[in-house]
């Protein structure tokens, strides 16, 4: 900012990249951003107080104060528009304070809303609220542990039916060592038959070679009987005086029938001894057909329980594949759901620090702005006490002012201090006179050194009050 005294005409100076203050002739101009000027008598005088600003849209208070200053004093002729413009200045700040106290009310409205909304906790370490998830988690825990059950119960299934399978394997086996055995005693007795057939194929062979033969001593038999019946139907008489021979026919039919009774003997003792064997034998057969029928059924049973076992057991291979299959997906859907919900909360995190960050830094600025309005206050305060001097009052606002004199400016502003400004390390100014020519420099906000300029310019009208 820059401050310029000249003779005979009255300008405002833009504002400079380095603050400087310079006092030449009759005239002042006076810049820092905002430029307002007041006509008067004699010299003139033109100020600009730059505008405070702090944090989100809030702009800050423009104060401009006009005055006219002689030779003869410090406020003479236009005093009243002086102090109506000075009021009007005081106002629009004091507006713009409201302004500001219920920004920051809105503000902390709005802090205090979103504290209310997502938990308890303080501005710099808010509690994590994971509470509206447990159910859900809870509910997938539910489901998985449903899911374990189903697959436990469907494994124990599995292991039944092939537990099951396998006995009915061994009941199988074992029925098919005992159909060999049947088969194989089949097969003997089938041989033994063959043998009884060969045997009773022989006995008829003989009964018929003796048979036959029989029919041929009959045949001859007869012949002879024949031949000898014809030899004695002749008339020959011989009369021998002998003794009696054997007669043939008698002894003929002894044998016959000692031939026939012991022919009817072997037949009956083949007949009895083929009867006998061929009983048993038919026995046995009849026996083993009824074995081998009931295990031929028992068979085709068990082949049609195996094919249903078998059947059952490919459906619930089937069904297991679809179980592991709906468990994969499952799983799959679980985790996704699970990486979206840890996605969230991460985003939640990360918004909830992007929000307790911003609501430091407004914090930060709230604190800012209440210090800058307790600074601010207090200069006006002490801006009025000056101007108000001991005849008149400043009422603005509320704010009360005593006259003051160009003595009191003196007395009060020493070594570059003055009223209501705090000596600090950000606010320095250093004051050069030199053939009428004063430098400030000043290095601090520009709202801290608005009034400072004022006071400052006021006491250069009066420079035997100023130590160095």
């Amino acid at each position: 900012m820059s401050l310029r005294l000249s003779g005979g005409s009255r300008r405002s100076c833009p504002r400079p990249t380095a603050g400087s203050l310079r006092l030449s002739g009759g005239t002042a101009g006076f810049g820092a951003g905002n430029t307002c000027s007041m006509p008067g008598i004699g010299s003139s005088f033109s100020c600009t107080f730059g505008s405070s600003s702090s944090g989100g849209n809030v702009g800050g208070s423009n104060l401009c104060a006009g005055f006219t200053l002689n030779e003869g004093g410090l406020l003479s002729g236009n005093e009243k528009v002086t102090m109506q413009n000075l009021n009007d200045r005081l106002a629009s700040y004091l507006e713009n304070v409201r302004a500001l106290e219920e920004a920051n009310a809105d503000l902390e409205q709005k802090i205090k809303g979103w504290y209310e909304k997502f938990g308890p906790g303080s501005c710099r370490g808010l509690d994590h609220d994971y509470s509206r998830y447990f159910p859900i988690i809870d509910d997938l825990k539910n489901q998985i542990i449903a899911s374990t059950t189903s697959n436990a119960n469907a494994v124990l299934q599995i292991d039944n039916a092939r537990l099951t399978a396998d006995d009915f394997r061994l009941k199988y086996e074992n029925e098919l060592a005992l159909h060999q055995s049947v088969e194989s005693d089949v097969n003997g007795l089938r041989r033994v038959l063959d043998e009884i057939t060969l045997c009773r194929t022989d006995l008829e062979i003989q009964y018929e070679t003796l048979s036959e033969e029989m029919t041929y001593l009959k045949k001859n038999h007869k012949e002879e009987m024949q031949v000898l019946q014809c030899a004695a139907g002749g008339n020959v008489n011989v009369e021998m005086n002998a003794a009696p021979g054997v007669d043939l026919t008698v002894l003929l039919n002894n044998m016959r029938a000692e031939y026939e009774a012991l022919a009817e003997q072997n037949r009956r003792d083949a007949e009895a001894w083929f009867n006998e064997k061929s009983a048993s034998l038919q026995q046995q057969i009849s026996e083993d057909v009824g074995a081998t029928t009931s295990a031929r059924n028992e068979l085709t049973e068990m082949k049609r329980n195996l094919q249903t076992l078998e059947i059952e057991l490919q459906s619930l291979l089937a069904t297991k594949h679809s179980l592991e299959c709906s468990l994969t997906e499952t799983e799959g859907n679980y985790c996704t759901q699970l990486a979206q919900i840890q996605a969230q909360i991460g985003a939640l995190e990360e918004q909830l620090h992007q929000v307790r960050t911003e609501t430091e830094g407004q914090k930060l600025e709230y604190e800012q702005l209440l210090d800058i309005k307790v600074h601010l206050e207090k200069e006006i305060e002490t801006y009025c006490l000056l101007i108000g001097g001991d005849d008149g009052a400043c009422k603005s606002g509320g704010y009360k002012s005593k006259d003051y004199g160009s003595g009191n400016v003196g007395n009060q502003v020493k070594g570059g201090q003055f009223p209501g400004h705090k000596k600090n390390d950000q606010t320095k100014s250093s004051v050069t006179a030199q053939t009428g020519t004063v430098v400030l420099a000043p290095a601090g906000r520009s709202e801290q050194h608005g009034l400072d300029l004022l006071f400052l310019f006021i006491s250069l009208t009066n420079p035997t009050n100023i130590s160095n």
